[in-house]
């Protein structure tokens, strides 16, 4: 029995092999390149390392793809032999229980795990990170965020890994709207590690939530020469610039962002793909015509018209394809209507809330704009069962706006708007938005000073 640089005990056969998971989990936590050149350099030197095998299997669960299922389960196996051969620590047994529920799409058994690991190993760095994965995508952000506030005591600046927890615990607290504390946390982790791709985006995300966008868009741009070794997760901080760009109806410098930056590798990870649709959506609904980009987009997501893994990709995927008007959109819907409330976690989301966003998604592009208001506005109050940001959900309600306003249900759209400006009084978009509605209801002098608002927002005077 050894410990890793963070006193986690692990069981393995030489110390080499402890050092080079540790380095796979930093090289994880800052979401680069090496990540799995440092596990295999672990498994290398102890091919039975129990944690490298449920490192792998998480990695490959990470990627919601069900190609990759059958390797994670084979992951499973190769750490559960492994431990009823030489036997293991509690928290190494409820790694492979958690990687087990995850298996079987229980990502609520698995985040139970992690958590139990964290209550007598508060630096298991592997335990919290993939916690945090876990909250995010089943849509807590409160646990999200008290999952990491329950371990920072245990932390010192002496711990490796310290500014990892603070970028982590930053993110949290953005989701739960403590904006300032967020960012300070994400400012003093980007100074303790500026290859700190999570903390430098939970400071982009504050800044998208307080409609700061020239701050966001130099606070990106401050990254360029940092970040060449972080794999695909950069394309997802660029996107952000895009959102910035976007609020001030700066679309050709979208566009190029979207070329340069967020599609420049054309991957086909399911934060890619979400990232290219969601930033398309937003530059096509504010009038600036994209090309054949959406093309390139949906023929890679029709073909995981039955993936079901993670409903937020599900979503994005369906966007791409239903735009494009292909054929397979219908087929993904009733795919989603064919597993709905089945024993998965997910599934369990594409019943309460996923299959109705669905179908007004299909609907939208059919221009039954008013079938997709009928769908979406129930749906709004539970889209964030769906996982992800605030940010990222942020898409779906401006469908439903863009669909009232489209189906002529002004008064609907006024009131969904007026909600959006309490929330958003700096957006551009919005204060247009609601000065069409005003000006559908007649009210031509509400419109105008709507209008007003609109012009004050694109000099940053609101």
């Amino acid at each position: 029995m050894r410990t890793d640089k963070r006193g986690v005990p692990i069981t393995a056969s030489e110390d080499g092999a402890v050092g080079h998971f540790a380095a796979a989990v930093d090289a994880f936590l800052g979401f680069r390149l090496d990540t799995g050149a440092c596990l295999k350099a672990a498994l290398a030197v102890d091919p039975d390392l129990a944690m490298g095998h449920l490192a792998r299997g998480y990695f490959f669960k990470l990627f919601a793809l069900p190609a990759l299922e059958d390797r994670a389960r084979h992951a499973l196996a190769a750490a559960e032999a492994s431990i009823a051969e030489r036997g293991a620590h509690d928290n190494e047994r409820d790694h492979a229980h958690a990687l087990g529920a995850w298996t079987q799409g229980d990502w609520q058994g698995a985040i139970e795990c992690w958590e139990r690991i964290l209550l007598d190993h508060p630096t298991d760095l592997l335990a919290l990170r993939v916690a945090h994965y876990g909250h995010f995508y089943l849509g807590d952000p409160v646990r999200l965020r008290d999952s990491t506030a329950r371990v920072l005591p245990s932390w010192s600046a002496g711990t490796p890994g310290f500014g990892f927890v603070h970028g982590l615990h930053a993110f949290g607290l953005e989701e739960c709207a403590a904006y300032e504390r967020a960012e300070a946390y994400a400012r003093e982790a980007v100074a303790l590690n500026r290859g700190d791709i999570w903390a430098a985006h939970a400071a982009t995300h504050v800044m998208e939530m307080q409609g700061r966008p020239r701050e966001g868009i130099a606070w990106v741009r401050g990254f360029e020469n940092d970040w060449d070794e972080v794999n695909n997760f950069a394309g997802h901080v660029w996107w952000h610039r895009l959102l910035f760009h976007v609020e001030y109806y700066e679309l050709d410098d979208a566009l190029g962002v979207y070329d340069n930056w967020v599609r420049r590798e054309r991957g086909d990870h399911y934060l890619d793909i979400a990232n290219a649709v969601a930033g398309l959506w937003r530059i096509e609904d504010r009038g600036l015509d994209v090309g054949e980009r959406w093309d390139e987009l949906a023929a890679l997501c029709e073909e995981r018209i039955d993936h079901h893994l993670l409903v937020f990709a599900d979503l994005h995927y369906l966007v791409a394809v239903a735009r494009t008007r292909r054929p397979a959109a219908a087929h993904m819907i009733g795919a989603a209507r064919a597993v709905a409330g089945g024993l998965s976690s997910q599934e369990q989301v594409i019943a309460k809330v996923g299959l109705d966003v669905a179908e007004a998604i299909g609907a939208f592009y059919e221009s039954d704009w008013g079938r997709a208001v009928d769908l979406l506005t129930p749906a709004r109050h539970e889209l964030w069962r769906i996982g992800g940001s605030h940010a990222q959900r942020d898409l779906f309600v401006q469908l439903l706006i863009a669909s009232a306003l489209k189906a002529g249900r002004v008064n609907e759209a006024r009131a969904l708007l007026a909600e959006r400006l309490d929330e958003r009084p700096f957006s551009a978009k919005a204060w247009r938005d609601y000065a069409e509605a005003l000006a559908g209801l007649g009210d031509a002098n509400g419109a105008e000073a709507a209008g007003g608002r609109a012009a004050e927002a694109l000099t940053g005077a609101l």
